[in-house]
């Protein structure tokens, strides 16, 4: 994509209990950089949530009303694709979640985007734009430049800190839009992935730090979920664990599942397989405990605990307990 200008950027956003999710804040700040910020949401968002919108500098928000809610994928992503033409936005930004995927697809297709996925939108000297992304396990530093008018990007959660920018007088456009027939037919619906089933954590591909156990566990998530709970942590796992059926695929890590870029990655009774690396390994801070010495996970960790992870979690998540109620 060549440089004309002013880049409009169009984030997709979602809001809960008048505040705009994290992930969300994080891609707004990032494409502030970038140039002048819309946000299209899936109907009116309270005044709370739309004075946020301004502190961090977003200057349009576009209200879509659908025939179809925007908990089905199809019409989200016909909504998102109608507000992106609405304000002549040429590049589309979202976070990485499954149902995001889905929905930059579709909207890519619709609007006959260049779409790169889990990656971090750049510009080169000359102000053109770049998709920048690790792959092969972070073995690769991959740049894609776009050849069509508008781009599409994922941007994995944690790819930069949030921060209010200078406040916009925010304007704010209702849009009424008729859902493509597909999306009438859909039955699964949008949804946040809560790994262990508890609903309270965050989300795993969103989350600034995870707890995840392997076939050190024995089946027995109970430690692991003892931590995450102490520090507000998503729960991971294995593909080992997964298979073995102790816990939902949802929380599966690895080249095949979820790739999370975390500020605090535990591991326990993970022996560091290349599949499960391959979606862990851009954590910030990596926590490996295992009782053996010479797991290969140790080679990529920050910190290492030899021990039994049924005795060191529950220590670990009173110690936090401790902490936070004596602040």
């Amino acid at each position: 994509m060549t440089n004309h200008g002013k880049r409009t950027v169009a984030v997709l956003i979602d809001a809960a209990n008048d505040r705009i999710r994290p992930a969300d804040l994080e891609v707004i700040t990032l494409a502030r950089g970038l140039g002048g910020v819309a946000a299209v949401a899936g109907g009116e968002l309270t005044p709370k949530a739309k004075d946020e919108l301004a502190r961090y500098g977003v200057t349009t928000l576009v209200e879509v009303e659908s025939d179809v809610p925007f908990t089905i994928t199809p019409a989200a992503a016909h909504g998102f694709a109608a507000g992106v033409r609405h304000v002549g936005a040429d590049l589309a930004l979202t976070t990485t979640t499954f149902a995001n995927r889905e929905i930059a697809a579709l909207a890519a297709q619709e609007l006959g985007a260049g779409l790169v996925a889990d990656a971090q939108p750049q510009l080169d000297e000359a102000g053109n734009l770049l998709a920048f992304k690790r792959v092969f396990a972070g073995t690769w530093d991959i740049y894609s430049a776009f050849t069509t008018d508008v781009a599409v990007i994922t941007v994995r959660a944690n790819s930069i800190q949030a921060a209010p920018g200078d406040a916009a007088n925010l304007n704010v456009v209702s849009l009424s839009v008729k859902a493509p027939a597909r999306a009438a037919a859909v039955t699964t619906t949008r949804r946040s992935v809560h790994p262990a089933g508890d609903a309270s954590r965050p989300t795993l591909s969103e989350a600034a730090y995870v707890v995840a156990g392997g076939r050190g566990t024995e089946g027995d998530f109970g430690p692991i979920n003892t931590l995450a709970d102490a520090l507000g942590a998503a729960v991971g796992a294995t593909r080992d664990a997964v298979d073995e059926g102790w816990v939902d695929h949802d929380a599966q890590i690895g080249q095949t599942g979820v790739t999370v870029a975390p500020l605090v990655y535990i591991g326990a009774g993970i022996s560091g397989a290349p599949h499960h690396r391959g979606g862990m390994q851009a954590a910030q801070t990596i926590v490996a405990v295992n009782v053996d010495a010479e797991t290969p996970l140790f080679d990529i960790c920050d910190f290492a605990v030899v021990g039994d992870l049924a005795a060191v979690l529950p220590q670990a998540a009173q110690r936090i307990r401790e902490y936070r109620a004596a602040k």
